[in-house]
């Protein structure tokens, strides 16, 4: 009897640990790491160009869907890199701008993305108020919008919005009125240069937006500015409205790359298992995964913000 009670005992703790370390289901990833060899290719992978005039950045620029372009990355043979490009000639007409954007279907969860910034233009005269992003975003369908969701990382190299500091902004967003301005949101700021590449990440879960640099914890976002509806995946390259240089030859022109861009839905990883996912997806040759549940219902992406 004691034998039988004994192996009975053992099947049932042998029983809750095999529930208590079963697999968890596959988690649901999106990954690209830009490896396309043209736009076309571009385009067909699920990314789509903002070519609609409007806010933000200067009045009469356009958005163009030809200031992109796929590169190879003169550090690692083999790899490829998005290039965002933005010129200038002080100008509204003379002024193009760069954004891209992914389906909108992303809420909670951890997102990261590995971008070089540069502080000065690869042609002409350094010194405009240009602003590199990577971040998340859903339209904003009226002034002061309760159902608004936005969580941004902007750098400026050469200051801009009234300051003339070097800065890189981490802002989580309730709502805003864009004209006059009134935005309601927190931020972090980094006042340090920030040229080169470095790796940009969110975790959004239980209430709060945690903010990392290179691995490195800065700031931590919540109560109202909380995310609530599903956003789109973006990248941009602008202009801020007041402060280009006067019209001069050569037209500025500034660049922004993009290595990879990663999420695990209603995940929070740490730097280093972002890192680690991402790795192990290259080792095994994926270039893109998308297993990302669309929104139910699927929701239009206008890429027009």
């Amino acid at each position: 009897m004691k034998r039988r009670l004994k192996t009975a005992l053992a099947m049932c703790l042998w029983a809750a640990c095999a529930q208590a370390f079963s697999a968890p289901a596959a988690p649901q990833v999106f990954f690209d790491d830009f490896s396309y060899q043209d736009r076309p290719a571009l385009w067909a992978g699920g990314w789509r160009p903002r070519t609609q005039a409007g806010h933000p950045g200067v009045e009469g620029a356009a958005w163009a869907d030809d200031v992109f372009e796929l590169v190879d990355d003169p550090d690692r043979p083999g790899n490829r890199l998005l290039r965002l490009e933005a010129r200038s000639d002080g100008t509204g007409a003379g002024t193009r701008q760069a954004q891209i954007c992914h389906a909108r279907k992303y809420l909670e969860g951890t997102y990261a993305a590995r971008v070089r910034f540069r502080d000065h233009p690869s042609q002409g005269q350094g010194g405009d108020p240009i602003i590199q992003t990577f971040y998340l975003v859903s339209p904003l369908r009226h002034d002061y919008a309760p159902d608004f969701s936005e969580i941004d990382w902007e750098y400026l190299p050469n200051g801009g919005w009234g300051s003339a500091a070097t800065r890189l902004y981490g802002i989580s967003w309730q709502t805003v009125r864009l004209d006059p301005w009134d935005a309601y949101n927190q931020a972090h700021q980094e006042m340090r240069s920030l040229d080169g590449w470095h790796v940009l990440m969110m975790q959004v879960g239980q209430g709060h937006t945690r903010l990392f640099i290179d691995g490195k914890p800065v700031d931590r976002h919540g109560g109202r500015n909380y995310p609530v509806v599903p956003m789109s995946i973006n990248f941009s390259l602008w202009f801020a409205p007041d402060g280009l240089l006067p019209p001069a030859p050569p037209a500025r022109v500034y660049e922004e790359d993009v290595d990879w861009v990663y999420h695990v839905r209603q995940q929070l990883q740490s730097p280093d298992q972002v890192l680690r996912a991402v790795k192990r997806l290259r080792r095994h040759g994926v270039a893109r995964q998308d297993s990302v549940p669309e929104a139910d219902p699927p929701l239009p992406s206008a890429c027009d913000f």
